[in-house]
């Protein structure tokens, strides 16, 4: 499919890096410039994302950014943005996508398959609209809490059966951070979030089976990157048990997982990009893309 584009404004991300006081050697500059365009990757409306890409030749690393929300459709990607040009502002591309969710066209299995689709668009039309600036093989998964399990879920996808969505992908991640992540469904239904879990999935894990192995992130280790688990401690709305228990079998599986537990943050925390839960996660996020070795 050709990429349909729309083109925004160039605009400064933020503002230059600050020089530090007291020492003879700069802070190391930012990109202040980037540009941003909505690209589709499908023929639903909700078939897009909104592409950050640093102004000059690149190469650069891919962050692809997936947003929360009960993965129902009153929630959107837009509180993703300003996350978005957080990072663009460190010479990083970001593919801050879209998805059908339920309450709108998405549920089982399509939500699960858009959220593949987009990833794999980056060898296709992102690419193309980003006119191959992007490295591919440092591609980087981020998501919060139903977007955290998306990602999760993304970057184990490649251990599906053949018949299962997003079984074979092009584009593998070379490393993810996962905010507040649900990481196991069915731990999600007993700890008492089913009514998001059991409208994704269309029922109970007794009603389910297939579907619950299907889309839970912690069946599918080991995924063979690094993944870092980022939750807060007074998080009320995901349990951090979620991703106490992911990081414990990723590691028994032999996956270089990491636990960082923030205290007294909350779940909605992560989306205000003022907030030390963004900080934390932001931090992550650019040592991950910056490691050669993930």
């Amino acid at each position: 499919m050709s990429a349909v584009v729309v083109r925004f404004a160039i605009t400064a991300a933020v503002a230059a890096a600050a020089v530090g006081c007291g020492s003879d050697t700069a802070e190391p500059p930012v990109n202040t410039a980037a540009q941003t365009m909505r690209v589709s990757y499908g023929a639903d409306p909700d078939n897009y994302g909104i592409l950050h890409v640093p102004e000059g030749e690149g190469p650069y690393p891919v962050v692809v950014l997936v947003h929360g929300g009960g993965w129902a459709e009153q929630h959107d990607l837009s509180y993703f943005e300003p996350l978005a040009e957080s990072l663009v502002a460190e010479d990083i591309a970001v593919w801050n996508i879209e998805y059908r969710r339920v309450g709108g066209a998405g549920g089982w299995p399509i939500t699960l398959a858009d959220a593949d689709d987009a990833t794999e668009s980056l060898a296709a039309e992102v690419q193309q609209a980003a006119d191959g600036r992007l490295d591919l093989e440092r591609v980087h998964l981020a998501g919060h809490s139903a977007g955290g399990h998306l990602a999760a879920w993304i970057a184990g996808r490649h251990t599906l059966g053949p018949d299962a969505p997003g079984a074979e992908p092009e584009v593998r991640a070379r490393s993810a951070t996962i905010m507040a992540g649900v990481f196991d469904l069915s731990m999600a239904v007993e700890n008492g979030h089913d009514r998001f879990v059991r409208n994704l999935l269309g029922g109970m894990p007794g009603d389910q089976p297939e579907r619950y192995a299907v889309a839970s992130p912690i069946e599918h280790l080991p995924v063979g990157i690094p993944v870092t688990a980022v939750h807060g401690s007074a998080d009320t709305v995901v349990d951090p048990d979620q991703s106490r228990e992911y990081v414990n079998r990723a590691r028994a599986a032999g996956d270089p997982a990491r636990l960082r537990m923030l205290e007294g943050v909350g779940h909605a925390d992560f989306g205000d990009i003022d907030s030390p839960a963004w900080k934390a996660a932001r931090s992550v996020i650019l040592e991950h893309v910056t490691d050669v070795h993930s």
